[in-house]
């Protein structure tokens, strides 16, 4: 058995993973236009308009809102699909804080469904079980990149007069059964924090084919002013949460650089998965013949949580970034997190708990991630990963 690099063995690899962002004259040069101009911001539209189009044409959208960040989108998303304080919002346990956080910040309550175990998006017949008179929306997360049942979900929200909101934040260029992510549902929100295949560092992004929805997003996201209004015309109360143009400017040379990076991905992805495939332990996720494209912002694998003489997933990590594989843990259960648990209670005056055991065991021993600069790096990398994974596997026991 070859002597693990943890244990002062020669690691499988030692160059690194190429870096993120990738940015070059293109966004200088489109952030120069933006700062020679002088409209940086609010009534200065110079570069928004190209981003709010190309953005909703590369989804299906008829209407895209840009705004600060992922989480306020959701928020905004939900507040103006009419989801009130107190209504009931069924999200999946696998996913980043902010889907939960994002509808408690008016008072929204998340209530947890169980992902797949073959795919770990939200489970619809978990979702189904779950639906009471107070429940309003829906939001299905297209985790790592891969799109949620769309299908299935749409069929359960028309048969209980719910609204979807899609969490799209990983699955920017994704598409399920022919159409783009985020305009499936009523809306769809994004991100564009700093670790997004599309990144300005921060933003986000609503879209949705509703006008009417569309209208009441962007007055949420614009201090409550209305389109074609006057500026100091407010019908409602909104908040100032909009995108500046040096944002907008980033995005747009970014833009530029996806077709490629989702191909190259993909390519990648593809040979990992059966790389990985062959390694006994070791199990990747199943997707639906409806997931047309996926955004591959993560890549999910699983290591058994049965292998005799597995140590923890901590310690897996430890050995395989010793070989020079940045393997990260992922998530922990939202259903279980201390934070929400008890701002539930705040809202609702109610201690509420929930089991979701195939999201709490993928989060406490069997799930791992590789970043999606991983697979912007060629051949030869994905095969180092896959030898540092059977490295580590055959050190068991």
């Amino acid at each position: 058995m070859t002597k693990l690099a943890v244990d002062g063995g020669t690691p499988v690899r030692t160059k690194p993973f190429p870096e993120w962002p990738v940015f070059g004259d293109t966004e200088r040069k489109l952030l120069l236009e933006v700062l020679d101009s002088g409209k940086w911001g609010g009534t200065g539209r110079i570069k928004l308009p190209e981003l709010e189009k190309r953005f909703a044409d590369l989804h299906d959208a008829r209407h895209a809102i840009p705004c600060v960040n992922g989480t306020i989108a959701i928020t905004v998303a939900l507040m103006a699909a009419g989801v009130q304080p107190g209504d009931e919002v069924i999200v999946p346990p696998y996913t980043f804080f902010a889907t939960a956080s994002a509808p408690l910040l008016f008072g929204a309550i998340p209530v947890f469904a169980d992902v797949e175990k073959d795919t770990m998006l939200i489970d619809p017949a978990k979702v189904e079980a779950l639906i009471t008179p107070r429940t309003k929306a829906i939001i299905p997360v297209h985790i790592a990149g891969a799109p949620a049942d769309m299908t299935a979900l749409r069929v359960i929200a028309a048969k209980h007069g719910l609204r979807i909101i899609e969490d799209a934040a990983q699955a920017v260029g994704a598409r399920w059964d022919g159409r783009g992510v985020g305009a499936i549902g009523d809306l769809g929100t994004f991100s564009f924090q700093s670790s997004k295949n599309l990144n300005a560092g921060e933003g986000g992004m609503i879209i949705t084919n509703d006008d009417e929805l569309a209208d009441r997003a962007w007055s949420l996201t614009n201090a409550g002013r209305i389109r074609g209004g006057e500026w100091y015309q407010h019908e409602v109360v909104g908040w100032n949460l909009r995108m500046t143009e040096f944002q907008a400017a980033v995005l747009l040379g970014q833009l530029t650089r996806l077709e490629e990076q989702m191909a190259l991905r993909e390519r990648n992805a593809r040979l990992l998965a059966e790389l990985l495939g062959d390694i006994p332990g070791v199990r990747v996720p199943r997707y639906d013949a409806r997931v047309e494209r996926h955004a591959w912002h993560l890549f999910l694998f699983m290591i058994d949580a049965d292998i005799p003489g597995r140590p923890s997933k901590r310690e897996i990590c430890r050995m395989l970034n010793a070989e020079g594989i940045p393997a990260h843990e992922g998530y922990v259960p939202l259903n279980r997190n201390r934070a929400i648990l008890e701002d539930i209670r705040k809202w609702t005056g109610e201690s509420r708990t929930c089991a979701c055991p195939v999201a709490e065991k993928a989060c406490e021993s069997e799930a791992f991630w590789l970043a999606q600069n991983v697979l912007l790096g060629d051949e030869r990398d994905m095969h180092d990963i896959a030898a540092a994974v059977r490295k580590v596997i055959t050190s068991f026991g």
